[in-house]
């Protein structure tokens, strides 16, 4: 990922909150077939390993799962994000020298991958990822509301995802390049947006 120094972020607290709001990543494994990618929920297991592990899973009839990786596999998380509109910009009315952008937090994790379908560990990494996204329900649903024999037929259905955590790239582009000036009306054009995703970029500008 090309990330210019002013754009780089190095907080591993910062990456992994990215990591753990994501809600979707993107799963890209290089492959003698060419280039394989999947979107699908992956969760981080940050007690194991120097980075942390991640763990998801796959269709059992998903191409990806049944070819070898050649080399690091890598999972893409993105935060919020943002068209930034040039007219928000005070220098558009000093200099016109301005055009659009994209703001947004990404962050890329590499590491080798391990496909594995023993059902034990199949049945504890999809009941922690259950258990991370119905947590924040009033009556989280959780695996065992269903029929232990159902459970294990659907287990059968897929194929578990490992990925030790050997590198992370994170990017927080966020209007560091520019002016207090142009931050602050950035920061005041996204806050008033319908979109939630720009809501949110809005509170991610630095304006102090």
């Amino acid at each position: 990922m090309y990330t210019p120094p002013a754009f780089r972020d190095d907080d591993r607290d910062s990456i992994r909150a990215t990591i753990r709001t994501a809600r979707l990543a993107t799963f890209i494994t290089a492959t003698a077939d060419g280039i394989l990618a999947t979107p699908l929920p992956l969760y981080l297991d940050q007690n194991e390993g120097e980075h942390g592990v991640l763990y998801g899973h796959l269709a059992r009839a998903n191409p990806q799962c049944r070819t070898a990786a050649i080399g690091d596999g890598l999972a893409i998380f993105m935060g919020p994000d943002a068209y930034i509109t040039p007219s928000w910009y005070a220098t558009k009315q000093e200099t016109g020298k301005v055009v659009p952008t994209w703001n947004y937090v990404g962050v890329h994790a590499y590491g080798p991958v391990e496909f594995f379908d023993d059902p034990a560990r199949l049945l504890e990494a999809v009941t922690r990822l259950t258990d991370i996204h119905e947590g924040e329900r009033a009556v989280p649903w959780g695996v065992s509301d269903a029929p232990p024999d159902f459970i294990q037929a659907q287990l059968r259905g897929i194929v578990g995802i490992r990925m030790p955590i050997t590198r992370l790239e994170g990017k927080r582009k966020m209007s560091q390049n520019r002016s207090l000036a142009d931050r602050t009306q950035v920061a005041a054009g996204l806050a008033e947006s319908a979109r939630p995703s720009e809501r949110e970029a809005a509170a991610l500008v630095p304006v102090a």
